[in-house]
């Protein structure tokens, strides 16, 4: 098989409070739909989408996690004052498991931002001091959606070429011998 035939696979994983919209967003993304009616996830949920990256095919696989105080007891404090307080928690969570990989911070339901106690300038200043890519949507008005889903894969394809640019050329050899 050539390189150029294999597609890539990446996994993606939305993490983040209950009721955060993170369910939502998958289905958008992957199934175009949007549900107003909220079920919670329990446990870990998945679905995958194809897409073309810089002429390259491209597999998403989507995992939805739970969000809830039940399923994580780490970050029951963060609960209480709201997801925005939780985002740091989240962050260093992913770190420690996977360590630095393609990530981005998303401010979800912003159609509702009438209703919002955080201005847009202090989720800015929590982008910046994370180092992460900041996106503001609206999975019930389809907004960038699509752009946080093809932002991750491309930053992951550029990782790839980067470490795979900067490995040593592996020569294989076969045998075809008959016993």
């Amino acid at each position: 098989m050539l390189e150029e035939d294999m597609e890539v696979a990446i996994k993606v994983v939305v993490v983040g409070n209950g009721a955060v919209g993170k369910s939502s967003m998958i289905q958008r993304y992957c199934k175009g739909i949007f549900t107003k009616d909220y079920k919670k996830t329990i446990g870990v949920d998945f679905l995958e989408r194809q897409l073309l990256v810089n002429d390259e095919d491209v597999r998403l696989m989507l995992w939805d996690t739970a969000g809830q105080e039940e399923f994580d007891a780490i970050t029951k404090a963060y609960y209480r004052g709201g997801s925005f307080e939780a985002i740091s928690s989240w962050w260093e969570k992913v770190e420690i498991e996977v360590g630095n990989i393609p990530t981005v911070l998303v401010q979800n339901k912003i159609d509702l931002l009438d209703d919002t106690v955080i201005k847009n300038e202090e989720a800015e200043v929590w982008a910046k001091k994370l180092k992460l890519r900041f996106y503001r949507t609206s999975v019930k008005e389809d907004l960038n959606v699509n752009e946080v889903f093809k932002y991750l894969a491309d930053k992951y394809l550029q990782r790839l070429k980067r470490q795979t640019a900067e490995e040593p050329e592996v020569v294989h050899t076969t045998s075809n011998k008959n016993w």
